[in-house]
């Protein structure tokens, strides 16, 4: 969550989405490892012409305020990426994935910072989901820790 790092996560996340040709109004996950994700790429799209908004996934909605599963900015037939820090087992991305399905939105995609290489990214492709990671466990030096 450091300024610098808010910004290179951004400008990258922005740019694979692009390169992954996905064009979504929105980019959010489960709250709390997806939220500076969302942000940093919602905050890098700000006037370019490929900008997007951010929400969070609760991990179950509350019984008071709005009482609504997904806060920020969507709303049902947007088009979003759900946006994960890690990819260990895929539980959190396929759990944000079907708040945003049954709220009405379309899932073009998943994007993680790091897939730990842990069976996580498999099972959400075996889903069907497209998957982008930034960078590995592998690349980052840390498999199998």
């Amino acid at each position: 969550m450091s300024a610098a790092g808010m910004v290179l996560i951004g400008r990258l996340g922005l740019g694979a989405i692009g390169t992954a040709g996905w064009r979504p109004a929105g980019i959010g996950g489960l709250t709390m490892g997806a939220d500076p994700v969302a942000y940093a790429i919602a905050a890098a799209s700000f006037g370019t012409d490929r900008q997007v908004d951010a929400f969070s996934v609760r991990k179950e909605s509350k019984d008071h305020g709005t009482g609504r599963t997904i806060e920020g900015n969507f709303e049902p037939g947007m088009a979003v990426v759900v946006v994960e820090d890690v990819i260990t087992s895929g539980g959190s991305a396929r759990k944000a994935a079907a708040a945003v399905e049954a709220a009405g939105g379309i899932v073009l995609g998943i994007l993680a910072v790091v897939d730990r290489e842990e069976g996580g990214r498999a099972i959400l492709e075996h889903e069907g989901r497209a998957v982008v990671a930034l960078t590995t466990a592998t690349k980052l030096g840390l498999a199998n820790r």
